[in-house]
């Protein structure tokens, strides 16, 4: 089992007995800063008709032609095919609310929800007279695993950790093996049942999760090609859904309509704007620079000041540097060093609450709120880290710095007095209080959604580690989908259809017996030739990393053939990539099972790059 922890561990309190002071004082602060300022950039939010929040969802899940009468793409029948029975049923729900609204708006023919959710070859049938039993729905869910880890599936097991296994009462499994939503179902019906469950209170403490090692290596985000990424976003939006139904949470998404762009050239700019204005500056750059400059300016001189984030710099001294920063930051005339700390902090919350959009984006900060109403602490998590996912990756990878830097504050809390939930009670407002979107709160509920708000930031910061990673039934998915997208063409003559099977039936054998005994490594930056490794049962990524490097460094190898990276052949530079077959790219976890890997992917190619590991932020 692999244990995730993280140095944001401070404050681990009762929320009943955790200071609110802190927020109080901040929202104080930030009405102080809007005082005297006109509302001129304030976002415009509409408020969506019927069905409308539907057709938006359809269109972002990439499944716009289902409510058309004619579709000429099978892109979201393949899509569909490797649905869960959950994930199945939050889009059916949806095209069912838009074609209504629809024929009740235009009074014309659109898709039947009924030919949407067909068989192949057979439109008079569909979803809801396809239900399956809990046993063989079960079944549907084990195609996203490997053979080896198909008992992973059932989440009775994953949840009955016994303290046999070494986990402490403070230490929970948490399982990335399983839909989200499917694991709701289960939890649902075991709650029903067990009286002292129900009863049970949540105390606001933060559990230290243990997640299982599934042998194909954990993915990160970065770890994956665009496009491939581009299909977890959709399905992770699905997935989010069919999560957010079964726990019968409901989000009323904010639909942006049109921000008044400003003269300004830092604060106030569009997050996508900025980071395309400064990709010109350095190329595929992922975080604002003034943001990266920012930030290293308080870790060098204020990571160690005691209230940092909490004390408040000079009103006037801010709008002064800001104005400042505006006209010099980019002639690289600006001089960081006579900035004083508390005004550091202070531009800092100034940036992340002037941007035009909220950093936790306008369409999805309404689903970030909606989690505090989860009431188990682990599903809690599981939503975070599919809006996680969703996050466009300008907003995933500056939340991302932010949350890093975060966790440096907290790390110094001896010297600076900030820990887990003063930071997060200060950072909450900033992230969730956005001038451009309402927050109407019921009278009463102030300090319970306060709270709640500070609670979402804790658990961001604290287990960032957890929530920057892809599940492994999303990558499954991602496997399957690019599997089903290469066989949209269907033969209609069964003899040539079943003749075709027959000889790649024997081929496969015959190139899975060649392919599990040996492995070919591609590294044309270094090599001349390809390496041939012979595979071993239990033989991981860190060994071939460690075979490679130690066949670099062999008389028979030329360094004149090959290209070194910043002059190092040290084996830690060395990553190597899934490449093909049913992935675009991956880079490989150092405890990914070669072998297992191998059956799961047999058409894939594996190449070695020597560069920094890709990161996000």
């Amino acid at each position: 089992q692999e244990q995730l922890s993280s140095d944001c561990s401070s404050s681990l309190d009762s929320l009943d007995n955790l200071s609110m002071d802190d927020y109080w004082t901040e929202v104080e602060n930030i009405k102080e800063s809007h005082g005297s300022e006109p509302d001129d950039n304030n976002v415009e939010v509409k408020t969506p008709e019927e069905g409308e929040l539907e057709a938006d969802w359809l269109q972002d899940a990439g499944l716009s032609t289902l409510i058309r009468e004619q579709s000429g793409d099978d892109d979201d029948i393949v899509l569909l095919s490797t649905l869960t029975r959950t994930q199945a049923a939050a889009v059916q729900r949806r095209v069912e609310t838009c074609t209504r609204s629809m024929r009740k708006k235009i009074k014309q023919p659109v898709r039947d929800v009924r030919d949407v959710f067909a068989a192949p070859n057979s439109t008079s049938r569909h979803l809801k007279q396809q239900d399956v039993s809990d046993t063989q729905a079960e079944q549907r869910l084990k195609y996203l695993l490997p053979e080896e880890d198909k008992s992973e599936a059932d989440p009775d097991r994953q949840e009955t950790s016994s303290p046999g296994q070494g986990y402490s009462s403070k230490e929970e499994l948490i399982n990335f093996d399983v839909s989200y939503s499917e694991q709701a179902t289960v939890w649902r019906k075991r709650i029903q049942d067990d009286k002292e469950a129900r009863k049970r209170k949540d105390e606001g403490s933060l559990p230290q999760y243990v997640i299982h090692k599934n042998k194909l290596g954990m993915t990160r985000m970065g770890d994956l090609s665009p496009a491939d990424m581009k299909k977890v976003h959709t399905l992770a939006l699905i997935e989010l859904t069919a999560l957010f139904d079964t726990l019968d949470i409901e989000v009323k998404r904010h639909k942006v309509v049109k921000v008044k762009a400003g003269d300004n050239r830092l604060f106030g700019v569009p997050l996508t704007q900025l980071i395309e204005n400064d990709q010109k500056i350095v190329p595929n750059i992922k975080v604002p620079l003034f943001l990266q400059e920012l930030l290293c300016c308080l870790e060098q001189k204020g990571l160690e000041t005691e209230g940092i984030l909490r004390i408040s710099g000079s009103v006037a001294r801010m709008k002064n540097l800001q104005k400042e920063l505006e006209e010099n930051f980019y002639q690289k005339t600006f001089d960081w060093e006579k900035v004083n700390q508390n005004d550091a902090a202070g531009l800092l919350k100034m940036f992340i609450r002037e941007m035009p959009h909220p950093l936790l984006t306008t369409e999805y900060l309404s689903a970030f709120a909606a989690v505090k109403n989860i009431t188990d602490h682990k599903q809690r998590l599981h939503a975070l880290n599919l809006l996680v996912l969703i996050l466009p990756e300008p907003n995933r990878c500056t939340l991302k710095c932010l949350l890093e830097f975060l966790c440096k504050v907290i790390g110094k809390e001896m010297k600076n007095r900030m820990n887990l939930w003063n930071v997060s009670t200060i950072i909450a407002p900033n992230l969730f209080m956005h001038k451009g979107i309402l927050n109407k709160i019921p009278d009463g509920k102030e300090k319970q959604q306060a709270e709640k708000a500070a609670d979402i930031v804790r658990m961001l910061t604290h287990y960032q580690d957890i929530l920057w990673i892809i599940p492994f039934f999303l990558v499954a998915q991602v496997r399957k989908l690019n599997e089903n997208s290469s066989k949209r063409y269907q033969f209609y003559d069964k003899r040539l259809k079943n003749l075709l099977r027959k000889i790649h039936t024997e081929k496969d054998k015959q190139e899975k017996q060649n392919t599990f005994n040996k492995i070919r490594i591609q590294a044309p930056q270094l090599l001349k030739d390809t390496l041939e490794v012979c595979l071993e049962r239990e033989m991981t990524t860190r060994n071939l990393v460690q075979h490679f490097h130690k066949h670099l460094h062999q008389d028979s190898w030329d360094p004149s053939n090959s290209c070194k990276c910043n002059g190092s052949t040290d084996s830690s530079e060395f990553y190597l990539y899934e490449v093909g077959g049913n992935i675009g790219e991956r880079c490989l976890d150092p405890d990914t099972h070669i072998f297992d890997l191998l059956k799961v992917n047999p058409q894939a190619e594996w190449i070695m790059k020597q560069h920094q590991k890709p990161k996000e932020s």
